[in-house]
């Protein structure tokens, strides 16, 4: 094979090796963005449950405050009406004194409903706490593998391009141009193989005597489709028979 097409084919390899060391760790940061919405999302879960026993306790302390307010009200209208001199007033006070303990009574009905509901908000709570807590263990591992994956992807990616520099300095200028254009015009994939007279890449049919060309791997040959530098990878012999002569009758 022509060394300046076998040592395209590796700096092709080495390209697309860095191509996807680079898309990696470009992609990381959304990664971990998306883990630290997470937990932000179980935390205000959490706080949403606590506001609502906030809430819930406001309004049973402004229920409870409305019933002592009423409770004293209707301690006085019992001791007025040990005073009162006529009927009318009497009734009246009767009256009063009834409409003041319905509304204790309804107040009260609403504590023990307020009393359920804070029974159910305490248990939300436990259950949002106890996903958090879940989520940000299992996220800090996440986190951790995330930062250790980085620092491998930037690692290696050095030393693929340590690896292409060296490898560009035993290719000829003539190649490299080729390479470099061709690349620029097809996302990076400069060099294809040919197989079965077809270009992998664009899947374009090859003239024949192009593909004879090819086969012999001696010089640089463009797909006449989509310009790729074309390569030819022989069959592997097919593998020796097991039967021996003497084996055979």
């Amino acid at each position: 094979m022509l060394d300046d097409l076998k040592q395209l084919i590796h700096l092709q390899e080495l390209d697309t090796a860095i191509d996807r060391c680079r898309r990696r760790i470009a992609e990381i940061p959304d990664a971990q963005q998306a883990l630290e919405a997470r937990v932000a999302e179980r935390t205000a879960a959490v706080q949403a449950v606590k506001d609502r026993i906030a809430a819930t306790a406001a309004t049973r302390r402004d229920i409870e405050k409305e019933v002592a307010a009423v409770q004293t009200r209707l301690s006085k209208y019992k001791d007025q009406l040990m005073a009162v001199k006529t009927n009318k007033e009497y009734q009246a006070m009767q009256h009063e004194i009834a409409a003041a303990e319905g509304l204790v009574r309804s107040q009260e009905d609403k504590l023990l409903d307020l009393m359920e509901v804070s029974e159910r908000e305490t248990a939300d709570l436990k259950t949002a706490e106890g996903a958090l807590k879940a989520d940000q263990a299992a996220i800090a591992g996440q986190q951790k593998a995330l930062g250790q994956e980085k620092t491998e992807q930037e690692a290696a990616l050095a030393r693929l391009a340590a690896e292409r520099e060296h490898l560009t300095g035993g290719i000829s200028k003539e190649a490299l141009t080729i390479f470099a254009r061709v690349a620029h015009g097809r996302r990076g994939i400069a060099v294809a193989e040919a197989r079965d007279g077809l270009c992998v890449e664009c899947h374009v049919r090859l003239r024949p005597q192009v593909f004879n060309e090819v086969r012999r791997n001696e010089k640089l040959i463009q797909c006449d489709s989509c310009t790729r530098i074309l390569y030819y990878v022989p069959p592997a012999p097919a593998a020796a028979s097991d039967t021996s002569p003497s084996q055979q009758s």
